[in-house]
């Protein structure tokens, strides 16, 4: 598998190539020092001026997922691990290094941070475990359950002022794309279409949300499929696909748009040949 972390360029339509590597690298968040992802179960900068996979002391924490994001500020990074109980969720200086556990309990995974700083957005799987559903927390707060089993809700973020959240839930039939209030009001389905749309990210100007269009058919959110990154008005009008190549799991899976709103970070797979 041949991996390429790409960004593209809404002004000229166009996308460059920052890095290709063989091993399968994951997930990019954008940060102004550089880009994260995630190789093998652990973390990675990415530097802007130099773009090569620089390992980051996350500690015994080893089985790290894609799960991952900046604090507001810059200064720290939330990211998702296993430890033998399911997906737990840490924070770390911006460097790396001395974790602390912030998830209250296990499964939760990280989907985004409110833009005020002051709590995230995830998913977890409490009580029986069977269900998937988006909740929110500020730091040192009780979560708050936003969606109740209507089906399975995943890939949480927030807009860009933070009044609403943008999600994928399957409750209609097959995953779309839904938004609420930050309160959980008012949900609501933006379109409908036969494809399995995943991974909402609304551009920090506003003006965008980016997605992630499956195959019809898919189940869940698998890697190595023919995808599309599709572009459209916070309110589900004007869709349009702006790419298209193999990827999946680990092209979009978190927030990944640069702090002006003109460009996005995504990441493109390649079978090696024999």
């Amino acid at each position: 598998m041949r991996s390429s972390l790409e960004v593209y360029d809404l002004a000229t339509a166009t996308f460059r190539i920052v890095l290709q590597s063989d091993a399968v690298i994951e997930a990019p968040n954008w940060h102004p020092d550089g880009f994260l992802v995630n190789s093998d179960g652990r973390l990675f900068r990415v530097p802007h001026n130099e773009p090569r996979l620089v390992p980051l002391d996350t500690g015994d924490l080893i089985r790290c997922n894609n799960d991952h994001a900046f604090t507001r500020d810059g200064a720290k990074i939330l990211f998702g691990c296993h430890r033998g109980k399911g997906a737990e969720l840490f924070a770390m200086p911006v460097a790396g290094g001395s974790p602390r556990l912030i998830s209250p309990e296990p499964p939760t995974w990280l989907h985004g941070v409110a833009p005020d700083g002051a709590g995230m957005v995830y998913c977890a799987a409490r009580g029986d475990k069977t269900r998937i559903d988006v909740y929110t927390k500020i730091w040192d707060g009780a979560e708050r359950r936003l969606t109740m089993a209507e089906g399975m809700c995943d890939g949480p973020d927030y807009s860009a002022d933070g009044s609403e959240i943008y999600y994928n839930c399957d409750r209609t039939g097959h995953a779309q794309i839904w938004v609420m209030n930050s309160d959980g009001s008012d949900q609501r389905q933006l379109f409908a279409d036969d494809h399995v749309n995943w991974f909402p990210h609304p551009s920090p100007d506003g003006a965008h949300v980016l997605y992630l269009a499956y195959p019809p058919g898919t189940q869940g959110h698998p890697r190595d499929l023919p995808v599309s990154l599709c572009l459209m008005s916070p309110d589900g009008t004007n869709r349009r696909r702006i790419r298209e190549f193999t990827g999946g799991q680990g092209s979009i899976n978190v927030p990944n748009w640069s702090p002006d709103g003109q460009h996005f970070a995504y990441i493109r797979y390649q079978q090696q040949e024999p």
